[in-house]
């Protein structure tokens, strides 16, 4: 019985192909055609060549020196990092600009070689941005003297601040608190106020322990590493849900802060 069936079976598809036909008809897989290599985009240091060659065909015997700073400077670059150059030129024909290399925005800012040479010893953002700058371009050593004067600035530290700069701190920061909860029924403009507060106060909070100024990127980290309850206090105050926390942590950051520094002198 089973070799009849199988038999019908076998009859029933006559011209079914069996399994060495349907091999033979099988066809390699032909290879995808060969693509061109895909273009790469500049890399860093293309991008600071472009930038270069663009501040050079445009200032030409001005320029005295082209010092990378910032970020760049410190190989501490994200992808959204832009790239700072510091470009001295003779004379005082200063000014600012942004360009666009690749995907980078390059801001250079044009800058007095005297000039810079003057502030240095009195600027509280001179040297730490300069004191790990990179000098890119330089006519007769200019570049590479400002950054070891940077350097030996740097180590002594910040100017000290006066009595007088310390009230004036400290009324800087209160004010911009007092409009902020002057104006809560504005909850966004308060909002808006707050963050010039707090930038007041970090800040302030530099000049009165003696520190040079970091990053924006390090600062709130900086802050905690050199005191942890500020910085605790700094962060609850990013973090605050509502407006009302936000105000009295404010308040907390002030008295902590400023304690210590008077009012000013009452004249009435």
């Amino acid at each position: 019985m089973e070799q009849n069936s199988s038999s019908q079976s076998c009859e029933a598809h006559p011209n079914e192909p069996n399994r060495e036909e349907l091999n033979a008809e099988l066809r390699e897989v032909p290879e995808p055609p060969e693509q061109p290599p895909s273009i790469e985009p500049p890399g860093f240091e293309q991008i600071l060549a472009s930038a270069l060659s663009y501040i050079r065909g445009k200032r030409g015997g001005d320029l005295v020196a082209v010092i990378l700073v910032g970020s760049g400077a410190r190989r501490a670059l994200t992808p959204h990092s832009d790239l700072d150059l510091i470009a001295l030129v003779k004379g005082q024909d200063e000014g600012q600009e942004i360009i666009r290399v690749a995907d980078r925005f390059v801001e250079i800012r044009y800058r007095g070689q005297k000039a810079v040479e003057e502030e240095l010893p009195h600027a509280p953002r001179l040297p730490p941005l300069l004191r790990k700058g990179r000098v890119l371009f330089e006519h007769e050593g200019v570049g590479t003297r400002l950054l070891d004067r940077a350097q030996q600035r740097f180590r002594q530290g910040p100017p000290p601040i006066s009595l007088n700069d310390r009230i004036r701190l400290k009324a800087a920061c209160l004010h911009w608190l007092g409009k902020a909860e002057d104006l809560m029924e504005q909850p966004a403009v308060a909002q808006y106020l707050l963050g010039i507060f707090l930038e007041e106060l970090l800040a302030v909070f530099f000049r009165l322990r003696g520190f040079w100024l970091t990053s924006p990127a390090d600062m709130l980290r900086f802050v905690s590493s050199r005191d942890h309850a500020m910085g605790d206090l700094v962060s609850r105050f990013l973090t605050a849900a509502t407006l009302s926390e936000r105000l009295e942590l404010g308040r907390q950051l002030a008295d902590v802060l400023l304690k210590d520094i008077p009012h000013p002198p009452r004249v009435d």
